[in-house]
């Protein structure tokens, strides 16, 4: 059940948004991620060019940079949001979030540019990831599993358009005016939280911040075997897609040389997650979320394990139509794992949901950035390194779910 900022439960049950609602909402506050970096992908030569980066694959940074603040600040806001509550938790990240954006608009050298996309990062955890409690207040199991695949298929439209979007602001007002745009859209989300949702933890269930409470809360969750068996999981499913992300300007120009197509290309593939989180959405009703998450791993490591091989008669380059037909499959599988894996290493954190999806995240976060990393500064202009990690990880998102479950025998619920 939610509550209200004065612990009146049944007040908020009553005042509670309409589903209809409340998955845009929650798209929204997610999709802030989705424009802090996939917006930024037309514009990244750009950047290097004007802040003098000399190695091409640094300017990956600019995304992975990102991904770091995600990774510091995750673990900040998940307890806050336990002490002050959902809402204001979210105001203090969007305020540092914008904050990000004006140092970013006047950058005078690559080094502030990535100082600023850390605190850009670091404001954007709060809705990312206070977003997943405020959920987790008011569902659990295969209903928040299907909350979270309706809403992220909305927030995957977000990733499909962004880069059209920086593109069009880039060609307007120069790269710097994208950051603009992200300081307008972080004020009408906060507006609208604001205004419309109801806070969902009453002062009655908000816990201290002292470091004895924390530690323990922490403890406790390190301890649960099947949260951290998923969230390591998560962890590997997402650093491939880090790879991909960071280095996706690069694959589309260098080894295909599509121009502005790049854009089209990409949101062709952002849909394909976006349908499979549909799909997924009313799949997990009927099979669970554990046997989708296993079937989706395997079938990442085998294409990749295949597609690896696969790439030895093309020099490491597939023919592009192969290459957009390998990743659209990978990619429906990716949609699938992302919702699941979440919600299942959450599920048995609803009594610290907050310190809960702090440490889901921040781990998962930390995992895959300094592997997704690796992989995509090992980009040499073939896809050996991002299919093989897709097919190395992809195995470890297996060995990851197999430990978890060691713990219980297996139940209808999941």
């Amino acid at each position: 059940m939610s509550g209200n900022d004065d612990g009146g439960a049944n007040a908020t049950a009553a005042r509670q948004l309409r589903t209809g609602e409340f998955i845009p909402l929650v798209a929204l506050l997610f999709s802030l991620v989705a424009l802090a970096i996939d917006a930024m992908l037309p514009a990244l030569p750009a950047i290097g060019r004007d802040l003098g980066v000399v190695r091409p694959n640094d300017v990956q940074y600019v995304i992975i940079a990102v991904f770091l603040g995600l990774g510091i600040g995750q673990v900040f806001f998940g307890p806050l949001s336990d002490r002050i509550g959902r809402k204001p938790a979210i105001y203090v990240g969007l305020g540092v979030f914008m904050a990000g954006c004006l140092v970013s608009v006047w950058a005078p050298t690559f080094e502030v540019m990535i100082a600023a996309r850390v605190l850009q990062g670091i404001g954007v955890a709060a809705p990312r990831i206070v977003t997943v409690a405020l959920v987790r207040d008011q569902y659990g199991g295969r209903p928040m599993a299907r909350i979270m695949s309706f809403a992220m298929a909305v927030f995957i439209l977000v990733p499909a358009a962004a880069p059209a979007l920086g593109l069009a602001v880039m060609r307007l007002a120069g790269w710097r005016a994208i950051f603009v745009a992200f300081f307008l859209i972080a004020a009408v989300a906060c507006a609208w939280l604001l205004v419309r949702q109801p806070e969902t933890l009453p002062r009655g269930r908000r816990r201290s911040l002292s470091p004895r409470v924390l530690g323990r809360t922490v403890r406790e969750i390190l301890g649960t075997r099947v949260a951290i068996g998923y969230t390591v999981a998560a962890g590997f499913a997402f650093s491939p897609f880090v790879a991909y992300l960071s280095s996706a300007p690069q694959m589309f120009e260098e080894g295909y040389a599509v121009g502005d197509l790049f854009v089209f290309w990409f949101a062709v593939l952002a849909l394909v997650i976006g349908l499979a989180s549909i799909v997924n959405g009313r799949l997990v009703m009927r099979y669970g979320m554990r046997r989708l998450s296993t079937i989706a791993a395997g079938a990442v490591a085998l294409a990749s394990a295949a597609g690896w091989v696969g790439l030895v008669p093309f020099d490491g380059l597939f023919p592009f139509w192969l290459f957009m037909a390998y990743f659209m499959f990978i990619f429906v599988c990716v949609g699938m794992l992302f919702a699941n894996l979440n919600a299942l290493a959450m599920e048995p954190l609803g009594h610290v949901a907050g310190v809960g999806a702090a440490v889901v995240a921040s781990l998962a976060t930390l995992i895959s950035v300094p592997l997704g990393g690796a992989v995509g500064q090992s980009f040499d202009g073939t896809l050996y390194a991002q299919v093989g990690a897709f097919a190395i990880f992809g195995a470890g998102m297996l060995a990851a779910i197999r430990w978890a479950e060691r713990s219980r025998a297996p139940r209808a619920g999941g």
